[in-house]
């Protein structure tokens, strides 16, 4: 009953018997791309319970798998959701939950179609994204590009560091609520080679794309671990031709998103020294 109560919360015309039918035709965007990207979020592995409300728990669950599609320049147009919740849940808890996912769903323009919920002894939610791209951008940088990132970093080690101690996170904590850089991205794609969001830290994220594009860097500015191995703060990584910066300057400046250029694309590699993140 309680699994029929949580499918009954999306109101979807596509949804069937754990599957949904779609007719592409009614998708209103030139296909050149499609992209799907995929997501788990478990308690205790991701987050405890006492620090975010179900509502929040959700609704992270589905920015963190939207940001991989943002750096990926697509935009999600379906969404599948696997639910796991213990038999404590009452259907109360079960709305709250369903809350966070048509939060993102109505912010973000896309439509949950659909999915599958089990009883389990923790919280465990596996979202999946469908969404199309006319061009899509990969991890494959090249020689003598910028790097640079959105935003600011660190703020996320320190909010978990704070948590573990004391249980508690603040509501405005980039681990409770990232903030998607999405308009920037979108605008400024066309002119960025290579993409990826920070989810385990910076330096993780630089030797992946080291590792897909056979490159190393030079560095500009220095960062130490506070900074280079805070992981879940879902700021954007991206390298760009030179020629570009202009461009990327002023979109950056016109959507009122903070970029900072750290290095230059060389030949070699590149090893970050992080442990991982997740606790």
């Amino acid at each position: 009953m309680k699994e029929e109560f949580f499918i009954k919360q999306f109101d979807s015309r596509y949804i069937g018997d754990d599957g949904a039918a779609l007719k592409m035709e009614n998708v209103k965007c030139k296909i050149e791309n499609e992209i799907i990207a995929s997501d788990s979020f478990f308690e205790d592995v991701h987050f405890k319970k006492e620090w975010m409300s179900l509502e929040d728990i959700s609704y992270k669950a589905s920015l963190v798998n939207i940001s991989d599609m943002i750096v990926m320049n697509a935009k999600p147009v379906f969404a599948i959701l696997n639910v796991g919740f213990p038999k404590s849940f009452s259907l109360k808890d079960i709305k709250n939950l369903a809350e966070g996912f048509k939060k993102a769903a109505r912010e973000y323009h896309y439509e949950i179609i659909g999915g599958d919920t089990i009883r389990n002894n923790k919280i465990a939610i596996s979202v999946t994204h469908i969404g199309f791209t006319k061009k899509a951008v990969f991890r494959k940088a090249k020689l003598n590009e910028y790097v640079a990132f959105t935003g600011t970093l660190g703020s996320s080690a320190k909010d978990l560091k704070e948590a573990l101690r004391f249980g508690k996170i603040n509501k405005n904590s980039k681990l409770i609520k990232p903030l998607l850089r999405d308009k920037f991205f979108y605008k400024a794609s066309k002119y960025i080679t290579a993409a990826c969001d920070i989810s385990d830290s910076l330096f993780k994220e630089l030797e992946r794309i080291s590792k897909m594009s056979k490159i190393g860097y030079k560095f500009l500015k220095n960062y130490d671990k506070n900074i280079g191995c805070s992981g879940e703060e879902y700021e954007i990584l991206f390298t760009f031709p030179k020629k570009n910066i202009a461009a990327i300057k002023h979109i950056a400046r016109i959507t009122r998103t903070k970029i900072t250029i750290f290095a230059v694309t060389k030949r070699g590699k590149y090893r970050s020294l992080c442990r991982e993140n997740h606790f």
